[in-house]
């Protein structure tokens, strides 16, 4: 799903979040960046999606499908968090078919 532009819909967003996530053990985590850059080669592109990318991981982890974290520490991308985060898989995530 290479694509040069950024017509990706908030759904292409949650469905590769859940993909990547799917692809590791279930202890593993992923970086929002790791996202972005699955879909995009382009620098200007994948950092341009990444604003979206956070928007949409708050509204899985609010679902209870993913976990966004600093460390071992789960943060709610509701509320301002500065500084890196990852991704992680919660209760309700149940990979793609």
């Amino acid at each position: 799903m290479r694509n040069k532009n950024a017509d990706f819909t908030d759904t292409d967003l949650a469905e590769r979040i859940v993909a990547l996530l799917a692809e590791r053990r279930p202890d593993v985590s992923i970086c929002p960046s790791d996202v972005a850059r699955s879909l995009s080669d382009d620098e200007d592109t994948w950092r341009a999606l990444m604003p979206r990318i956070r928007d949409v991981a708050a509204r899985l982890a609010n679902a209870d499908v993913i976990r966004v974290t600093q460390g071992q520490t789960t943060v709610d991308l509701n509320q301002p968090v500065r500084g890196p985060i990852r991704l992680r898989r919660a209760g309700k995530f149940e990979p793609t078919k």
